[in-house]
């Protein structure tokens, strides 16, 4: 599921400001509840806490897309052994 999502553009930072969003979408949406519902401020907590717990499996989305964008970057870099063995000259025998 990952690698599809990751396949259509979703990138991790998208992934990350959804997270910090959801969180600021939560304090949020408890002021107005508090605010304009008549109906408590037990109310207003169901309300934030409903949007608050979205946060984790954004960040957690993030977190594999970003493994997975890491995945995708190695397999396209050389291997940094491989960059630096054209440098290394062998050391030759003295007197030889």
């Amino acid at each position: 599921m990952i690698s599809t999502l990751h396949k259509m553009g979703l990138r991790s930072n998208v992934m990350y400001s959804a997270a910090v969003a959801s969180i600021g979408m939560s304090i949020v949406s408890w002021i107005i509840s508090n605010r304009y519902e008549a109906a408590g401020i037990e109310r207003a907590d169901r309300w934030a806490l409903f949007v608050g717990e979205w946060a984790p499996t954004f960040f957690a989305t993030g977190i594999a897309l970003r493994m997975e964008e890491m995945a995708e970057e190695k397999g396209r870099e050389t291997p940094e052994w491989q960059e630096q063995s054209s440098d290394i000259r062998r050391p030759t025998r003295a007197g030889v």
